[in-house]
């Protein structure tokens, strides 16, 4: 078990990462830019996500995930002012759950802990979490895609590229690591 927490936190390293690539390549106008009036802006995805971190990840195991002081439907105005309040709260929701992962151990993986009174083991609410970033995250990068066009940077194996990327892989010896490490 002690794999699967580096796995996840290695999971949640990449996904990081993924946002952080993409807001490199944006402006603060299109980080705020919305299809319409009720659609997400990214800025509003990330301050979400990161009312989602520090509720869930502060006091991960003594309090539950859904804090008393969360504001969830004032998570989806975006009052941000720069670019660099964006990446800030940004920052600040990684290091939270990243000090509370980082910490843990295969004994307190069986461990319950509450989100709105429901339990879950900190297996399961690990993987609650990853599946709930990775989607967000999945949501920054199509936007950021789209705002780009063809001026966007690829965040994986480009258009066109797999058989270049397949060949490199192949042609090393099979070992066990992550799929995270090459990147």
């Amino acid at each position: 078990m002690s794999s699967y927490l580096t796995s996840a936190i290695k999971q949640f390293e990449y996904y990081k990462s993924l946002g952080d690539k993409t807001f490199n390549q944006l402006t603060f106008e299109e980080l705020q830019w919305q299809s319409h009036e009720d659609a997400n802006s990214i800025a509003i995805i990330v301050k979400h996500s990161v009312g989602n971190m520090l509720s869930r990840w502060t006091n991960f195991l003594t309090e539950d995930g859904d804090k008393e002081w969360r504001h969830r439907d004032q998570e989806f105005k975006d009052n941000f002012t720069t670019t660099e309040d964006i990446i800030a709260a940004w920052e600040t929701g990684w290091k939270c759950l990243f000090d509370a992962i980082t910490p843990l151990t295969e004994d307190d993986l069986e461990r319950i802990i509450y989100i709105r009174n429901q339990g879950h083991t900190v297996t399961e609410a690990i993987n609650r979490q990853l599946a709930h970033y990775s989607f967000h995250i999945g949501q920054i990068v199509f936007l950021g895609k789209l705002l780009k066009g063809n001026n966007w940077e690829s965040l994986s194996i480009p258009k066109g590229h797999s058989y270049s990327y397949n060949e490199a892989k192949f042609s090393k010896e099979k070992e066990r690591r992550h799929f995270t490490d090459d990147l």
